[in-house]
């Protein structure tokens, strides 16, 4: 105890020493903190840009649906299915869907498109459709009329307004063709989904392909998208082998190898920052070697043991150390909660190309408490095991040489 007290007032027996030392732990946690919580915040709001563009988070469809995407793998909604995928805590929303293709014809112009049956408000609700809606009305459940994507409409040269005549294939065989006025244009971040698409309500959508009460999916959103896994096997349990449930990770696997790839740069780079801490509280413990030889010597020299001299130095160490983590963690708690209300803003031609994809021009910050533990707690090794320099220069300590000047 004698030796903690002892410790505690040497810290401060030089303050402008000890404060350089913790304000090195102090600004090497906030640093590790902020870099860590802005590469978390990232890739969450990569997440959820991907998933709001048309997948969701989880789809659920009839068992071989992904691998042949035809009508004859639909299924009946007649079921309580939804009702036990509701069942799942994790899930907040569900939108049915039926998708198609079909040849889309104005005049004398054609082009292939995906037809997607769609609930508005619930499809809304997940995907933000409204949100993508440049010209004319969002569509409502009893409208006769669809909306088409901006790729789309230019290729027919149609605008909301017009009349579309779509041709295809039915349930079971039947034929499928009906005239439709448009309703409204959308734009998509994704090129591929913006040059095809075409949505209309799901009633009539059931009605151009005689699938009355069929759906081809289910498109879930989670309460916590941190539990994708854990809720994907829960829904699999509640409904049955009949079904595959999906999530946007098997559905676009080259955006989580995209994530992975970026993931591994972010950790070498956080690797050449925990370096860089290192050489800074390093050097602060240098300079504190340096400071204190002569005392170091003229102690040993008048008869304290090393051991307990390097002890003493390393509780200093320690106490120093854990004062600069803590300190550190409390200013970057505020500061991370800022920059997530208030994210980096990226302008001019780069955040244009990230809003013709789909994607905010921002890079907010994540608030997981975890971040700031691990970051801490990082930082805290770092520190300890670089406190162990001073243990061992005391040990090899030659008091008749450190006493000279």
């Amino acid at each position: 105890m004698w030796l903690i007290k002892m410790a505690w007032k040497n810290m401060w027996r030089n303050r402008n020493r000890t404060v350089i030392t913790m304000a090195a732990i102090f600004f090497a946690v906030i640093l590790s903190v902020i870099t860590s919580s802005l590469k978390t915040g990232i890739f969450d709001n990569l997440v959820k840009n991907v998933v709001s563009f048309y997948t969701g988070y989880v789809q659920v469809h009839k068992q071989g649906y992904w691998s042949e995407q035809i009508l004859d793998n639909s299924f009946d909604t007649s079921g309580n299915i939804e009702n036990k995928i509701l069942s799942t805590e994790t899930v907040s929303q569900i939108a049915p869907r039926l998708e198609s293709f079909a040849l889309a014809s104005s005049k004398d112009i054609t082009k292939g498109c995906l037809i997607v049956g769609i609930d508005p408000q619930k499809e809304n609700d997940i995907t933000r459709l409204k949100s993508k809606l440049i010209e004319g009305n969002y569509l409502k459940n009893s409208d006769p009329g669809v909306l088409l994507s901006e790729g789309l409409a230019k290729r027919l040269q149609l605008i909301p307004g017009d009349t579309i005549v779509l041709i295809s294939q039915g349930f079971h065989g039947a034929t499928a063709a009906g005239k439709y006025r448009i309703q409204g244009i959308l734009k998509f971040g994704s090129p591929e989904l913006n040059d095809k698409a075409l949505f209309m309500p799901l009633p009539l959508a059931q009605d151009l392909f005689s699938a009355y009460g069929m759906i081809t999916s289910y498109v879930l959103s989670l309460k916590n998208p941190k539990l994708l896994e854990q809720t994907a096997q829960s829904i699999r349990s509640a409904i049955g082998s009949d079904y595959e449930v999906m999530t946007w990770k098997q559905m676009m696997p080259e955006i989580q190898q995209h994530i992975a790839t970026d993931s591994n740069n972010m950790q070498a780079v956080q690797a050449l920052l925990y370096l860089l801490i290192s050489f800074g509280i390093f050097s602060t413990l240098l300079m504190l070697m340096v400071e204190r030889k002569f005392e170091m010597g003229m102690l040993v020299a008048v008869g304290m043991k090393k051991i307990k001299l390097a002890i003493l130095l390393l509780i200093e160490s320690i106490l120093t150390v854990i004062s600069g983590c803590v300190l550190g963690i409390l200013v970057s708690i505020p500061l991370v909660y800022y920059l997530n209300k208030h994210p980096i803003r990226l302008g001019g031609e780069t955040a244009k190309i990230y809003e013709r994809f789909g994607f905010e021009a921002i890079f907010p910050t994540s608030t997981n408490i975890e971040i700031f533990i691990s970051q801490g707690i990082i930082v805290l090794v770092i520190g300890l095991i670089l406190s162990l320099y001073p243990v061992y220069k005391t040990i090899r300590l030659n008091p008749v040489a450190a006493m000279k000047k």
